[in-house]
């Protein structure tokens, strides 16, 4: 009897229970990321108009794929000539920002974010990546990448390469290549991914994103050569005529292109020149990473499919182990072989030995070298060029003292002949200690100013 007593309330709670959980409210519906936003394909550059040199692959992807297509510029363009009017400094960024808005939009791409940075003309990309506020550039870089979960990035070729090679272009390839790293882990600006307390209020905090890996990042490169690019990703003819609007992808984006008015040659022959330079070439990607299976001259979108993919953590920094005394390039080309191993992107290191152009109109070139002494004593190195005829430097062969476990950076400033322009020379510096050669650096230089100071 007792036990049929005892029975009695717990099978009550039995049949009761559904009735009253029948009786709860529903909880209101959990909002997925919003869908407007989402794109396949994010562009991340430096400048409006910097997207002319993806943009005829960007047009095949989307008229004839039907890819949904955004873009993220670092500066507005507020430095640099104005070919149409007086604009300029901030209000030039602002002609430029609308110049940028209209020929993406001509092109059917609506979704555009501008970072504010400010345009540093240059080619050291440490000076841009200073003068944008990395950190700051980077929090907002990875917060686009979850608002929009791409699923290829496209972007500038962190690498120092004898062209244009503005620092800013740089700067948006390494940001590029920082969030593609970060934006799936949820330590990572962890704010960014707090869900709101309330997301119909006022004055809330948590901005409600998610963590999103993207699953390949291509790069391309404004180098004055292409032969280290071919056989590195897949290739796309811009002479190839869109099915859907009739004519070749090259005047599709020439079209657009003219919207950039404060950017273009005012004299018709030197725009045509402009145009048969840029556009004539076929669009050129180097496969940084993918974590999807494909191979590596496919299609942008081989392997891809709908859907999420865990995060993949980057290798991180690991110091180099060096013994002794030894030699090395510094300023970029330091931060660029750390930058590499870093993020799982040791194959760029084999692009190109190092190489650089005339940082100015008086045929200088900027030379930072790092002499390492990573043995228990202190150590006197001597340095000493080998120069083409006619080059001349400052300073000259010197001795460095080091302490123990020290590095001395040498700034060497080295001027070219006027008679050598428009060729390739090859700069060599070697260092000796204790009576012996320790190391070595050869630096490859385009004797051709290209109107950006190094």
């Amino acid at each position: 009897m007792i036990r049929r007593k005892l029975l009695l309330p717990v099978l009550l709670s039995f049949v009761l229970y559904p009735v009253a959980l029948a009786q709860l409210p529903a909880a209101p519906p959990n909002p997925p990321p919003d869908d407007r936003y989402k794109a396949d394909i994010l562009l991340i550059v430096a400048h409006p108009d910097d997207d002319s040199l993806a943009a005829p692959y960007l047009a095949k992807a989307l008229y004839e794929e039907h890819k949904r297509v955004s873009v993220i510029y670092g500066t507005r363009g507020n430095a640099g000539g104005n070919a149409v009017g007086n604009e300029q400094a901030a209000s030039l960024g602002a002609v430029r920002e609308i110049e940028g808005r209209r020929a993406l939009a001509s092109l059917g791409i609506l979704d555009v974010w501008f970072l504010n940075s400010p345009d540093t003309p240059g080619q050291d990309v440490l000076h841009s990546l200073e003068t944008w506020g990395h950190g700051a550039s980077l929090e907002q870089v990875v917060r686009l990448v979850r608002l929009t979960r791409p699923e290829v990035i496209l972007t500038w070729l962190p690498h120092y390469v004898a062209g244009e090679n503005h620092d800013d272009h740089q700067a948006a390839g390494v940001l590029a290549t920082e969030a593609f790293d970060l934006a799936g882990d949820p330590v990572a600006f962890p704010e960014q991914i707090e869900a709101p307390r309330d997301h119909t209020a006022i004055g809330n905090y948590g901005e409600g994103l998610h963590p999103w890996q993207p699953k390949k990042i291509y790069y391309f490169s404004d180098a004055t050569h292409f032969e280290f690019l071919e056989g590195r990703g897949p290739e796309y003819k811009t002479s190839d005529v869109s099915p859907s609007k009739g004519v070749p992808y090259a005047k599709i984006v020439s079209d657009a292109w003219m919207n950039d008015k404060s950017q273009l040659p005012a004299n018709q022959a030197d725009l045509k020149k402009y145009l048969d330079q840029y556009l004539n070439e076929p669009v050129r990607f180097v496969l940084g990473k993918s974590l999807v299976k494909g191979s590596t001259r496919g299609d942008v979108f081989e392997g891809i499919t709908p859907g999420t993919i865990p995060y993949v953590r980057a290798r991180g920094y690991e110091p180099i182990a060096r013994q002794g005394v030894s030699l090395e390039f510094g300023g970029p080309w330091a931060y660029y072989r750390a930058f590499w191993r870093s993020h799982n992107l040791d194959h760029l290191s084999r692009l190109l030995a190092p190489e650089t152009a005339l940082g100015g109109p008086d045929n200088t070139v900027w030379v930072p070298l790092l002499i390492h002494n990573d043995s228990d004593s202190p150590k006197q190195v001597t340095l000493r060029s080998v120069l083409p005829p006619g080059w001349s430097e400052k300073p000259g062969p010197m001795i460095y003292s080091l302490a123990a476990h020290d590095a001395y950076p040498v700034q060497i400033n080295v001027v070219a002949p006027e008679s050598q322009k428009n060729t390739w020379q090859q700069l060599t510096w070697r260092a000796e200690a204790d009576g012996q050669v320790i190391g070595s650096v050869t630096l490859r230089v385009h004797v051709n100013y290209n109107g950006v100071p190094q």
